[in-house]
Formats: structure tokens, C-alpha cells, sequence
């Protein structure tokens, strides 16, 4: 079909060649368009971006074209001329406009607007080097009777500096930003079935929508000059259209229009798309069965199961104190539930205020890492019996009012640092609880609690379940020594994060508050032998040490390392489009210093000699978004694709869509994504 309207097109230019000639067909003569290079940092810094753009001016009466034309029309052409060291993206278009004509729909902008570009230099071009920067680009302006092809010959003359923006240049380029379409932050998804397209797209329903309209960038999608119906239900929108002609099927991207040129880009997956009124709740109750299965997962992470092993093991000294042994596990499962209630309030929270964070995000903040590493060094030397601490399960009784206490702020601690691992089991839930209703994404994160803490309720509510447990005895004070040594690891890695996350001068600070904070509790310790307290000192004196060492952390990360072990390069939506455009295949992995699937996967599947061997022999590129921190760039992309945190890995074969792969790798999952 738009073989045809092309054709059509070109007959009507041929048929009219003194207009043609007159508005200035490829640059000949005065443009009915005009178009102006710009940059928004004549001083672009080496190893960092910068934005360029294309503004476009049409004269009134005239129009150009969206990079989707519709069913008439050219999106604009570009030809680079580059310097060494300079790299260019895709194109970004800003939200189209719609325009009928002859009953063919065009997806145009009849003011002025603006086409912008990602610019990146290379690390290694010196500061003060010229920078020329040439491209032919063409567009076709129309009217409603005529069009005429024209191009430009423009140019740049930047210089390597320090990236300095103008606050002039830097206000023009925001607002022509805010007219390119944002990620949306969730999948959508899409049925076809007897020539009808339905579309279900989240969307909050407290968010402002006004003539709503869907663009489809996939070609034979939907039919352009259809009409769209369009009906909010909860938190979703369902757009009810026509399909169009040659679709291949599988992803689909377009853009949902809200406002005026005010939109988000769509990626859409074939899948079921549940009547209006039915299927939401079918989606909360999937999500929610999901996150209670994630939580059950995570007691066997290494940080979880000491914990919970000595919990456990503190019932069968209750014998048969049934009541008391059922207040405590109340009191775990509602600090499990509250913390991952608090943590995910907090996600939402922040997001709802703009900010760009994902699931796990306070593990980005290594203030709250020193939190943890102070936390988990007194849990190891309470286990390897240096002070008495009951509420982890040691002590000779359940005591009525301090074991509830304690097993509530044990199960607060457990979901605090469980929350990392919840990766692997559990991200499609993560990603609907961030766009479904504020109660049911609350559900959910309560779910991921009830499940976390469903063993230690079992136990207690299971009278059959806690006889088979062991008999009390001296092998259990055993038993809790051994168990202080996965804490202890988990205490090194988290002094290992710190040097990750802001270098060697955090980890010293770490590992030096933590030698300090165990000289306290060997100091509580033969206190309480000799029948004293102390118990107090030594919390105020953690709490100290946790305040200076936050104040006393570096600012800034460590310079990251221009590549990998494995040879891979740093995370660029840019670098990745540019690979993309040129055919060649591409892995692509985010991953976190304290994701410990991340880790997992990497060493048992990425950082392998027969994957390495396999890639190099296909040409594919190896790049990583790593999220230790907090990186705005990755976590947007992760919306992009429905998830809100790592792992996530991509395969991009040469002229394909980006394709999910398990968040569980083997070297035979790699090595089989190339001949």
C-alpha cells in the first residue's frame, strides 16, 4: 500500500513540474521548509554526549513528515560527513501531528519543530580539537495539493571542550525535549483477529489524557486513516483500530499522543488483551502469585537463610508454647511485610516525583550499604557467639514482649537486604506493580513480604512441619557458629561494594567501621559474661560510627573502566542504535555490583572462554549497562523494555528486534544465539 502512494505521489510531481521547480525541489531555490543545524554545546566534551538538532521552519500553508509518514509523504534523510572520533544516533522525532487528505491520513507537523540527534565524542580526542561536522539531509514539504522534495546541505564547526552549556542553547533544546516522546515504562500489548487491532497500553489512571491518538512506527501495523477508539479502564488504555497491510508481526513500537505534542513511545508484544472490565484483575492476581513465589525463593539467598535457618531452629526450644510461637512468627511476617511495604512505597513515591530509580534502588546509595555492612558484622559476631543478641535466634526462651520485637525488626532486616535478589524471580511482577493502581502495586509488594516470610509461618502454624525439626541440643550452638560464616562473607562483599561503588577510600572506611563496631561488641560481650549491661553504649556508639562514616564517604564514583574484563563497552543508547543501523549483531546485559544473579550469570555463563570464542567468531558486540549506581540513561531504558531492575539481557541479531533472554544463563543459551 505505500508502494501505491509513493507511486501516486511521484505521478502528481511529474505532473506538475513548473511548481516543482518553482518551490526549489532538492535545494533549488528558496525552501518552503528551512532548515538549521544546531548544537546544544558548541564545546562537546570527549567521552561524553551531546544533543544536536534539526530546525525545521515551515512556511504557513506548508508541512513536513514524522519518521512514519502515514499513508503519503517522506520522513527526512540524512548523509553524515564525520571527523574521526565523532559518532552520531538515530534521529529523535518529536510527537507528529495528524493530517487527512483525500481520505489519507499523514502524520505531519505544520509548525515549527525540531529533529534531534544524540552526538557522541570519542575519550581519546583532545581538548581543542576542530570538529566539522557536514550532512546532506532532504525531506519533502507538502501542502494539501502539492509536495516538493528538498535537502539542505548543512553544517557544524564544534571544537572539543568542556561540554559547557549555554543557558540559552540549554532552554531551547529542553523544550524542543519536551516534545519528543517520553518512555512509557511498561510493556503494552496487542491482538489481532478478524482485520480489528486492539491495544492495551498501562497508564495510570490519575494521569492526564486529552485526544488521545496511537502512531505506529511499525510498518502494515494498523491502518492509518482508521479510526482509533479509545477507553480508559483503571490503569490502562484500550485502543480499538483497523489493521493494516504487510505487518510481520512480533514487537511493535509507536507513539501514544496525550496532549498536545505531548506523547510516549510504545513497545507492544503480541499477547492476550482481555475484554473491557475483564483481565485486570487477572493480571494483579498473576503479578501477586508471582511475587509470593519470588519471596519464597529468596530464604536460600546466603544472606537470608542463616537468619532464617536460626529462626526456625528457636522453635523447637519453645516446645510446646504454641501461642508464643505463633506471636513470633506474626511478628516476623509483619516486619518482612512492613519493610517491603516501606521499600516499595518508596519506589513509587519517588517515581511519582520524576525521579529515575528502579526495584533495589537504595542499594545504590552506599550510605545505605554502610548501613547494611554495620548491621550484618554484628549479626556474624552475635552468631559467632562474641554478645548475646536473642532476637536472632539466640537466647535459652521466647520471651513474650522482646521476642516479638526482635523477630519483627529480624523480619524488617531480612526483606532489607533480600531485596536484590528478587531479580531473577520476580520481574515481570515488579514491572506491573509499577504501573497497576497505587492498592494493587502495594499488594504486591506485600505479596513478595508474605512469601519471604511463609516458611517461618508454616512452621509456627504447622505443628506436624516443627516435629520433625532436630531436638534441642549442644549441636545447635554449633550449628549457629557455622552460620556466622555466609553472614561474615556477606560482609566482605558488601566492603567490596563500597570500593565498587565510590573506590578504595570507601572500602577502608567500611572495613574500618566495622573492625571499630566489632572492638564495641567484644567490649558488650564479657559485659554481659560478668552479668552487665552496656547494651545501650554500644548502639549509640554504631549509630556514631554509621554517621561519620556516611559523612566521611567520597562524593563521586570511581572513573568507570572504558571496558570489561570481557571485553565488552559501556552501555550507549547511541553506540547501540549506530550497531544496530550497520547490521551487527549485539549482546546486551545491565547488571549490579550487588545483584548476586548478575554475578552468578557472568561468571558461570558471559565471562566464559567458549562464550568469548563463539562472539569473536560471529563479530558480536559484547555491552554492558552496569547499575551499581545510579545511572538515569539505564534505568529509563529498563522502563523501556517493562522491567525495573537487573538482571535484564538482549540479543540483537543483525536487522532484528532486541529479543529477552532467560534472567538464568548458560554458556549453551549464549553460544546458541550465533551460527
Amino acid at each position: 500500500m505505500r508502494i501505491v502512494h509513493v507511486l501516486l505521489m511521484t505521478l502528481a510531481l511529474l505532473l506538475t513540474p513548473a511548481a516543482a521547480c518553482a518551490q526549489g525541489a532538492f535545494g533549488t531555490g528558496a525552501p518552503h521548509i528551512a532548515a538549521r543545524l544546531s548544537a546544544e554545546s558548541g564545546a562537546p566534551a570527549p567521552g561524553q554526549e551531546t544533543t544536536i538538532a534539526f530546525a525545521m521552519t515551515p512556511e504557513a500553508g506548508w508541512h513536513g513528515y514524522w519518521e512514519n509518514p502515514g499513508d503519503a509523504g517522506l520522513g527526512m534523510t540524512v548523509k553524515w560527513t564525520l571527523p574521526k572520533g565523532v559518532n552520531i544516533g538515530a534521529l529523535r522525532y518529536p510527537v507528529p501531528e495528524m493530517l487527512t487528505i483525500s481520505g489519507l491520513m499523514n502524520h505531519v507537523y505544520e509548525g515549527p519543530y525540531a529533529i534531534l540527534a544524540p552526538l557522541a565524542i570519542a575519550p581519546d580526542v583532545p581538548e581543542g580539537t576542530r570538529l566539522p561536522i557536514r550532512v546532506r539531509a532532504e525531506w519533502l514539504a507538502c501542502t494539501d495539493k502539492i509536495c516538493v522534495p528538498e535537502g539542505a546541505d548543512l553544517s557544524l564547526n564544534l571544537v572539543a571542550g568542556s561540554g559547557q552549556v549555554q543557558p540559552a542553547d540549554g532552554a531551547r533544546f529542553d523544550q524542543w525535549r519536551a516534545h519528543l516522546p517520553r518512555p512509557l515504562g511498561a510493556q503494552a500489548s496487542y491482538a489481532m483477529a478478524d482485520g480489528k487491532l486492539r491495544i492495551a497500553i498501562p497508564f495510570p489512571a490519575g494521569a492526564q489524557a486529552s485526544d488521545v491518538h496511537f502512531f505506529p512506527l511499525a510498518e502494515g501495523f494498523a491502518r492509518y486513516a482508521a479510526p482509533q477508539k479509545v477507553r480508559r479502564e483503571g490503569d490502562r488504555l484500550l485502543i480499538e483500530t483497523e489493521v493494516g497491510e504487510g505487518f510481520k508481526g512480533g514487537r511493535a513500537q509507536g507513539v501514544l499522543r496525550t496532549g498536545d505534542h505531548v506523547g510516549f513511545l510504545v513497545a507492544a508484544v503480541a499477547g492476550p488483551v482481555a475484554a473491557p472490565g475483564g483481565g485486570a484483575a487477572q493480571t494483579i492476581l498473576i503479578a501477586l502469585a508471582g511475587a509470593v513465589l519470588g519471596g519464597l525463593l529468596l530464604n536460600v539467598m546466603p544472606c537470608v537463610f542463616p537468619i532464617l535457618g536460626l529462626k526456625a531452629l528457636s522453635l523447637a526450644r519453645a516446645g510446646g508454647q504454641e501461642r508464643e510461637v505463633r506471636r513470633e512468627a506474626i511478628a516476623y511476617a509483619a516486619g518482612v511485610i512492613v519493610a517491603c511495604l516501606a521499600l516499595g512505597g518508596a519506589l513509587l513515591a519517588l517515581r511519582a516525583a520524576g525521579a529515575a530509580v528502579g526495584w533495589a534502588f537504595q542499594l545504590q546509595d552506599p550510605r545505605i550499604i554502610l548501613l547494611l555492612l554495620l548491621l550484618v558484622t554484628a549479626i556474624a559476631f552475635n552468631l559467632a557467639g562474641l554478645f548475646e543478641l536473642r532476637a536472632f535466634g539466640g537466647g535459652e526462651r521466647l520471651a513474650a514482649k522482646g521476642g516479638m520485637i526482635g523477630s519483627f525488626w529480624t523480619g524488617a532486616l531480612v526483606a532489607f537486604v533480600a531485596t536484590p535478589c528478587t531479580g531473577p524471580f520476580m520481574g515481570a511482577a515488579m514491572g506491573a506493580a509499577l504501573v497497576l493502581p497505587l492498592a494493587a502495586s502495594l499488594a504486591i509488594f506485600a505479596g513478595l513480604g508474605l512469601g519471604l516470610a511463609l516458611p517461618f509461618l508454616l512452621l509456627a502454624y504447622l505443628p506436624a512441619l516443627r516435629s520433625r525439626l532436630p531436638r534441642p541440643g549442644p549441636w545447635m550452638e554449633r550449628l549457629q557458629r557455622i552460620f556466622s560464616i555466609p553472614m561474615f562473607l556477606t560482609a566482605l562483599g558488601l566492603a567490596w561494594l563500597l570500593g565498587q561503588q565510590r573506590g578504595v577510600a570507601a572500602m577502608t572506611l567500611g572495613l574500618g567501621a566495622a573492625l571499630l563496631l566489632a572492638l564495641l561488641l567484644w567490649w558488650l560481650g564479657g559485659r554481659q559474661g560478668r552479668g552487665k549491661s552496656g547494651g545501650l553504649f554500644v548502639l549509640l556508639g554504631a549509630l556514631a560510627l554509621l554517621v561519620v562514616g556516611a559523612v566521611l564517604l567520597p562524593k563521586q564514583a570511581p572513573a568507570a573502566a572504558s571496558a570489561q574484563a570481557s571485553g565488552a563497552i559501556p552501555f550507549d543508547e547511541a553506540r547501540l542504535a549506530s550497531l544496530r543501523a550497520a547490521g551487527k549483531p549485539v549482546f546486551l546485559y545491565f547488571t549490579a555490583d550487588w545483584c548476586l544473579t548478575c554475578k552468578a550469570n557472568e561468571a558461570a555463563a558471559i565471562d566464559r572462554a567458549e562464550t568469548r570464542a563463539a562472539f569473536d567468531k560471529a563479530g558480536v558486540t559484547v555491552m554492558v549497562g552496569d547499575w551499581t549506581n545510579a545511572d538515569p540513561a539505564i534505568t529509563r531504558f529498563l522502563e523501556g523494555q517493562g522491567r525495573s531492575g537487573v538482571p535484564l539481557y538482549l540479543w540483537y541479531a543483525p536487522g532484528g528486534e532486541g529479543r529477552a533472554l532467560p534472567q538464568i544463563l548458560t554458556v549453551s543459551t549464549l553460544t546458541a544465539l550465533v551460527p
